[in-house]
């Protein structure tokens, strides 16, 4: 195919999950189920940490940015695939593609670096809980989330301006559901050997570094609780990080399944059945994790329920 130059009137066709007519209504509902239980679920979190002034901890500030966050991701991707399947339209723009890419980056890598901001936060509880107040104060807490959302916007900015600079040919065709980065290279009419360059050394940057971190907090943290003599201390200790730890095998789980489906495996099937559980499901089950494991946040949210009843 001839590349097409002119990018202003440039449309991709995203294929989606499925071609099959039958199966549009149930993926439309199952998706718009998905998304207001996405919806409802982080923002009754934010509610909670707001209205609730025992919450207003280091913990429960970097949450409430995590569900902001969380929703972003969610935003970025299920409302346009919802319109596809609602309007039987598959096609995207140009600029559109450039926003998703943009937006989905950006909220992608918010969530990775808040969740090592998460895990320093349980280290200096656990290890240096006499002095956590101190090492977390307001300042440094406001700090490491600007510091979280500046580094996710040079992150995304450098993806799209990479995608930008690729040449594209005409009636392009996406299997996937969404702009996906690596997907779009593939599918470039010019040379992409600069694009895996910096795909690899940004992954390096935005993934490798915030799970290493997480790694070592977590390291410390348990030889913290192994120095513990009593049994219930050690349980006290270690449960304060349940949910974190949960999210993080989720998040970090199911992105290494995207990335790994998508290398090893030539066909985008199975990359996009992983990216259902990394885009959608994540998201959603986030509040749950961090609700139903916590009795500071059930009470809040009680509150929030008998206030609205």
């Amino acid at each position: 195919m001839e590349p097409y130059n002119s990018t202003g009137t440039l449309e991709f066709i995203l294929l989606g999950l499925s071609e099959d007519p039958e199966l549009q209504f149930i993926l439309f509902a199952l998706f718009l189920l998905i998304y207001l239980i996405t919806m409802l679920g982080n923002v009754l979190i934010i509610l909670a940490i707001s209205s609730d002034s025992h919450l207003h901890s280091p913990m429960y500030f970097f949450l409430y940015n995590l569900s902001l966050s969380d929703m972003g991701f969610s935003s970025t991707t299920i409302p346009k695939m919802l319109i596809n399947l609602h309007t039987h339209n598959r096609s995207i723009t140009y600029a559109e593609c450039l926003t998703q890419v943009s937006f989905f980056i950006l909220f992608g890598c918010m969530d990775s670096v808040l969740l090592a901001v998460m895990a320093y936060d349980r280290w200096a509880a656990i290890c240096h809980p006499l002095h956590y107040q101190v090492i977390l104060n307001p300042r440094l807490c406001r700090y490491l989330v600007v510091m979280s959302f500046c580094i996710s916007l040079i992150d995304s900015q450098v993806h799209c301006f990479m995608v930008s600079q690729l040449t594209f040919c005409i009636n392009i065709e996406i299997p996937h559901f969404f702009c996906d980065v690596p997907e779009l290279v593939k599918l470039a009419c010019s040379n992409t050997t600069i694009n895996d360059i910096v795909m690899i050394l940004l992954s390096i940057i935005t993934g490798f570094l915030p799970a290493s971190g997480i790694f070592y907090s977590y390291y410390k943290i348990t030889s913290s609780i192994f120095r513990v003599k009593s049994l219930l201390g050690k349980y006290k200790a270690f449960s304060t990080c349940g949910s974190h730890l949960s999210v993080v095998c989720l998040f970090y789980g199911t992105g290494l399944g995207v990335y790994l489906s998508s290398t090893v495996s030539s066909s985008s099937r199975e990359s996009m059945v992983a990216s259902v559980m990394y885009t959608m499901v994540i998201p959603m089950m986030n509040p749950f994790i961090y609700s139903l494991r916590n009795r500071d946040i059930k009470k809040a949210l009680w509150k929030i329920v008998c206030q609205i009843i």
